[in-house]
């Protein structure tokens, strides 16, 4: 049986768990991507939307939330609970 790709609306499921796990691995990390939205996945990429969290300032900066090694342990996060490596980009493309 080939393996089926992981959908958005999949990952959506299940991203209570990828933050809690998150939050539990990395916190630094959890706490400037948990306000990311869910943007788009395609090829394996998951695309994570910041243009609402640039209203925050201080530790929801879009800056903060591209920093490689954030991304690499919500990558690590989501592995683990889906079973699926994701690269993790991250965007504040309003028009998404």
């Amino acid at each position: 049986m080939a393996d089926v790709p992981l959908t958005l609306p999949q990952l959506k499921a299940q991203w209570i768990d990828v933050l809690y796990d998150l939050e539990s691995t990395h916190r630094t990390a959890w706490i400037a991507l948990f306000d990311g939205r869910l943007a788009s996945l395609e090829d394996g990429v998951l695309t994570l939307d910041f243009v609402d969290a640039t209203k925050m300032a201080g530790v929801h900066g879009y800056q903060r939330a591209s920093k490689p090694s954030f991304l690499e342990a919500m990558a690590d996060s989501i592995e683990r609970v889906t079973g699926t490596r994701l690269v993790v980009t991250t965007t504040r493309d309003v028009d998404l």
